[in-house]
Formats: C-alpha cells, structure tokens, sequence
C-alpha cells in the first residue's frame, strides 16, 4: 500500500477529493447495489398488484386520450383481463383493491370529455 501510494497509484482515482456517499452510517443491506443501480437508471419494482394498479390508471387515462371509442374499448378490455385475472389468482403482496372497470361509463365518460373540449358530440362509430 506505502509502495503505490508514493508512486501516486491512489491520485487520480474516481472520486478522489469528494465526499463520501451519503447513507454509509445506514444499516448493511445485501442489495445495496441493486437499489443504487435502479435509482441511477430510473426503475422501480413493484409488487405485482400495485404494478398492475398503476397499468389500470395509465389505461383510464390512456382511453380518456383515445381517438375513437372502438380504441377506448379495446384499451378498457384488456386491462379488465388483467385485473380479473389478478382478483382470482392474487399474487403475494398487498391486495390489488380495484375492481375491472365498466366499460360502458369509461364509454360514457369519453363521450362527456370530447364533448366539452370539441363543442359537438364526436361521432359514436369511430
């Protein structure tokens, strides 16, 4: 060690001269590296329901911004798959919560949205 530091072995490393990481005073965790990777690269594990809870809204919304009510339908149905599926075979994890949504009201409600935002009713075929 005496021998690399006085030939600078140790001068220019990554980090040199900068505080040391926050969180070192924190208890030992095996996955410490796992979950700093994740923050760095923007992921998040989720537990199967509250993954599928977060997928159930993103459709909610993503049907309100459809184009056309066939399109609002389709995106409604098959996240109603998922949530029925998930509501008869739970996964471990906190409860889902959330029951399949009537498609026939997310429909209605479409409806009610392009309405106030187009002026006229938008056409019921698309």
């Amino acid at each position: 060690m005496r021998a690399a530091q006085r030939r600078g072995a140790f001068d220019r490393l990554p980090g040199a001269g900068e505080p040391l990481p926050a969180g070192l005073d924190a208890d030992y965790d095996e996955l410490w590296w796992v979950k700093r990777k994740m923050a760095r690269e923007g992921l998040a594990a989720l537990p199967p329901s509250l993954a599928l809870r977060k997928e159930a809204e993103d459709a909610l919304a993503a049907a309100y911004a459809a184009p056309s009510e066939r399109l609002v339908r389709k995106i409604i149905t098959e996240v109603n798959v998922k949530i029925r599926d998930m509501m008869f075979k739970p996964p471990p994890g906190p409860p889902l919560g959330k029951k399949p949504y009537d498609v026939e009201e997310v429909v209605r409600e479409w409806h009610r949205r392009r309405a106030e935002g187009a002026g006229d009713a938008p056409e019921a075929g698309a």
